[in-house]
């Protein structure tokens, strides 16, 4: 995993025929994102959800991705203390990692880290967003099935939610239905349950489940493992289950690309040369972002 997530150039090398070499061992596992708003309990539901699956049977990898710092670069990388039960299950493999400069709430090797977990022997992969915001979304493009967990919210809360990432969910959880907030929390998810009938369903068949849960008692988990077994199913049954896995390759393919040609672009000798005028001339706003881009694209195309 190390080896899949550095950024040397002698590693990626390494990495690149590590993943060629056990593609064959991959594709079985079922790959789950969580996403949610910070507070809406996420490490605490996966770690309930995990180690219920773990009873069930599984094996469960976690790939949990922290915001990186934007000064220095770190990341506190504190899911495996928020865990910590899960964390010393024989059966569950916590994956800490830094987003960096990655938007879309996963880190840039994220996808290789799901191959690498699952030719290890997972047969489930959650895969943990920052949480921060409505850019969540890289990770429905990763995984069979997008979770989008919430905390209980009020009418205010509801209207100011984003209709795109929850045109995205395949399950919608509403945390902290437990103590005071139980009632609360259900009379959340009735409400979510009624925005959702404006929305399109993210597979045809499928209707999007909204469950009030509690991570801290376990309320409703149990059902969880339930609607993903079903909407597998369901969707191996349609072909639909094939033609996401097809739809995570491609959407690889470009992220790769679109990532090559960045770190090509910034490497180029005419661009490099002119880069830091540039955006000094962009910043004192002398010059235009987008002639500035174009300017900066031709001296590219030329080298």
């Amino acid at each position: 995993m190390t080896l899949v997530e550095s950024t040397r150039a002698d590693h990626r090398d390494e990495a690149e025929r590590l993943i060629e070499a056990i593609l064959p061992l991959t594709g079985k596992a079922t790959r789950i994102g969580i996403t949610g708003p910070p507070g809406a309990g996420k490490s605490t539901f996966i770690e309930r959800f995990g180690l219920d699956g773990i009873a069930l049977g599984h094996r469960i990898a976690v790939l949990a991705v922290d915001p990186g710092s934007k000064r220095g670069g770190g990341a506190i990388l504190g899911d495996k203390t928020r865990m910590a039960e899960l964390s010393r299950a024989p059966a569950a493999f916590i994956r800490p990692s830094s987003a960096g400069e990655q938007s879309g709430g996963v880190a840039r090797r994220t996808r290789e880290a799901i191959l690498v977990c699952e030719a290890a022997g997972f047969d489930t992969v959650l895969v943990e967003t920052v949480g921060a915001g409505q850019s969540e979304t890289a990770v429905a493009e990763m995984t069979d099935l997008f979770v989008l967990l919430l905390p209980p919210a009020a009418g205010d809360e509801l209207q100011g939610l984003k209709r795109g990432i929850i045109e995205l969910a395949d399950l919608i959880l509403v945390n902290k239905a437990d103590g005071p907030l139980e009632e609360h929390a259900r009379r959340s998810a009735a409400e979510y349950a009624n925005a959702l009938r404006l929305v399109r369903p993210s597979e045809p068949g499928w209707e999007v489940p909204v469950r009030a849960v509690s991570a801290l008692t376990g309320t409703g988990i149990g059902q969880v493992w339930d609607d993903a077994a079903r909407f597998r199913a369901a969707l191996e049954a349609t072909g639909a289950w094939d033609r996401r896995r097809a739809e995570q390759a491609k959407a690889a393919l470009w992220a790769e690309i679109g990532d090559g040609l960045i770190e090509r672009f910034r490497a180029t000798r005419a661009v490099a040369a002119k880069l830091a005028a540039t955006e000094a001339q962009v910043t004192a706003g002398t010059c235009s972002p987008a002639a500035a881009a174009r300017g900066l694209l031709a001296a590219f195309l030329r080298e």
